[in-house]
């Protein structure tokens, strides 16, 4: 049998169609390569959002150049937004390439390898649109405790910083039963999280013509018996509405947790990013969720060094990162990005200068952050043990896992917590423990005390059982032009 590996670049929605790739091609007979032996094949899923994703791809194609040149039966693919930008560049610059696809036709890889295989040629498949919902393609989910759920693709924004509207097309909605579907089988099959997806998630709704569709797909989300925590990445700041904040407080299982990006805090430069709100607004919405949500840890993205960008307004988006006390952020030097607006403006900040203006905002976030997080010490909070978190767990003897808030918790398993329910397995990734926090740091959490509660669950089992939830496809396609009949019954709290 073949063996796979799918490298990954870039963001939620990415890494989701990673998995359908797995899907695909375990569903073709492939099996993930395991050790250091060089897989059969090896597909790139792309970002084309900076600069730094096109060099490091076509490094890392270079360095398969002499694989391939070894063992000609070898196969590489491209995919995602980068191949759907570069189109036939991909094997003008690495003619080793053997299948290039876009955003649009994942599910055509498995044809693709055949037919390159078959005339020894490259086959390039670039699509203008979408044709199927991805979530029809068979998925294979690296986690059992948790799982990535699309209910939108594409974006209809026009920030001139941002490609992603011409790689991945106009937004696309799955009709709520279709998701709802989606979330009952994987909690069937014992994940207890989902992370809600789409470019802009909360404008969800509108190809069906329903402005409370988000609000009302949580608040159906909650009446999913098993499903323990619901998130969702990313929502726009202009389409995020008070039913929504209303959803995330009133429903048990929505985490409170929010990503939502900021990009400036400058109003001329939003203005310039053509991004819809100002800081004021961006503001208001934030002491709208705290007030809701006393408890909510809210993060986002910020990008510095805009064309045109001055100290005043460098200094504004400072003024609102302290404002705002984000118990994280994401933060990017803009890079130009060729077939955006942004790339042709005029004032280019200088790299030194950008990077001067990187170091002080991140060192002002890693204080925000480190003040937000000392103030969890002594509190206790519920943590969903995970896999691969913690880097330094085999040194430091902990485990970790992720609190309801999303904060990355490490924490100490004593002799006498290893077995609290007579099992000689002890804690597992996918249980549930309860622990006190006994440090902040910047970007994590210490509880060192011991575990006070440890809940076995479903996904610790399927972990333990050394599987990971494998779905078939479940949507029934793209939402068609005109009026749909109504089914039988009605999904409670969502239009259909």
């Amino acid at each position: 049998m073949k063996t796979y590996q799918v490298k990954t670049y870039g963001c939620q929605m990415n890494v989701h169609d990673s998995e359908r790739i797995g899907g695909l091609l375990e569903e073709a007979g492939y099996v993930p390569a395991s050790g250091d032996d060089a897989p059969d094949l090896v597909v790139f899923n792309t970002c084309a959002v900076r600069e730094n994703a096109d060099n490091k791809l076509y490094g890392n194609l270079s360095h398969l150049a002499p694989a391939k040149s070894a063992n000609p039966d070898m196969q590489i693919a491209v995919g995602g937004c980068l191949a759907q930008k570069d189109r036939g560049e991909i094997v003008k610059r690495a003619p080793w390439v053997d299948a290039v696809f876009g955003t649009h036709n994942i599910g055509s890889l498995p044809a693709l390898l055949d037919r390159a295989r078959h005339n020894k040629a490259a086959e390039v498949e670039i699509l203008e649109s979408l044709e199927t919902f991805p979530s029809a393609l068979p998925t294979k989910r690296d986690s059992t405790y948790s799982g990535w759920v699309s209910i939108s693709v594409g974006c209809n924004n026009t920030c001139t910083f941002c490609i992603v509207p011409s790689l991945r097309g106009k937004e696309k909605d799955r009709r709520p039963g279709e998701i709802l579907a989606e979330v009952q089988a994987l909690v069937d099959e014992g994940v207890s999280e989902v992370t809600l997806l789409g470019q802009n998630v909360n404008t969800y709704g509108v190809e069906f013509g329903d402005k409370l569709a988000f609000g009302k797909l949580l608040r159906a989300c909650g009446a999913i018996e098993g499903l323990e925590r619901v998130r969702f990445t990313s929502p726009h700041p202009k389409n995020f509405t008070e039913d929504v904040i209303a959803a995330m407080a009133e429903t048990p299982n929505v985490c409170h947790q929010l990503h939502m990006p900021l990009q400036s805090g400058s109003d001329r430069v939003l203005k310039e990013m053509r991004r819809s709100y100002r800081s004021g607004k961006y503001l208001e919405i934030i002491d709208k969720v705290r007030e809701a949500m006393p408890d909510a840890a809210i993060t986002t993205d910020i990008i510095v060094g805009f064309p045109g960008e001055t100290e005043e307004d460098f200094q504004a988006t400072l003024d609102v990162v302290e404002k705002s006390r984000f118990s994280s952020a994401f933060t990017f030097q803009y890079s130009i990005r060729p077939g955006t607006p942004a790339a042709t403006m005029a004032d280019q900040i200088p790299k030194a200068v950008v990077q001067e203006r990187y170091e002080r905002l991140v060192a002002l976030q890693e204080r925000v952050s480190w003040e937000e997080n000392r103030k969890l010490e002594g509190t206790e909070v519920e943590i969903l043990v995970t896999v691969g978190d913690g880097r330094k767990d085999k040194a430091t003897g902990r485990l970790s896992g992720r609190a309801r808030d999303g904060r990355l918790t490490h924490f100490t398993v004593t002799p006498s917590d290893t077995d609290p329910t007579g099992n000689a397995e002890g804690v597992r990734p996918g249980d549930v423990v309860t622990t006190v926090v006994t440090y902040g740091a910047p970007h994590h959490l210490v509880a060192d005390g011991g575990v006070l509660t440890h809940r076995r669950t479903r996904a610790g089992d399927a972990w333990a059982a050394g599987r990971a939830t494998k779905l078939p496809g479940v949507s029934l396609g793209m939402p068609s032009i005109g009026r749909k009949p109504l089914p039988k019954a009605e999904t409670p709290g969502c239009a259909c």
